[in-house]
């Protein structure tokens, strides 16, 4: 299987590239947010809330937000830990 791999610490996603992404997984934009992150805990983002709207923003902003890894195939991505039977060709 060819990998691609993408720091995106380096080189960040846009906020289409991410939404992209979120759509792929099926998930809300929530779901896909990294809870042990310093800025998670920072802005209390247990306990505000926020649009999907605003999350992306954050997420684009602050990319220690976004869980990870991030797997894409095809049509298909996968966020966080993943079991390898999830990862089909």
């Amino acid at each position: 299987m060819d990998i691609e791999s993408r720091d995106f610490f380096k080189d960040p996603f846009t906020e289409t590239e991410l939404k992209k992404i979120i759509k792929m997984t099926g998930k809300k934009p929530k779901e896909l947010l990294r809870k042990r992150d310093k800025t998670y805990k920072e802005m209390n983002l247990e306990q505000n809330k926020k649009t999907d709207s605003e999350i992306i923003k954050l997420m684009v902003k602050n990319p220690g937000l976004i869980l990870r890894p991030i797997i894409i195939l095809k049509n298909k991505a996968i966020v966080g830990k993943i079991e390898p039977k999830e990862i089909k060709n």
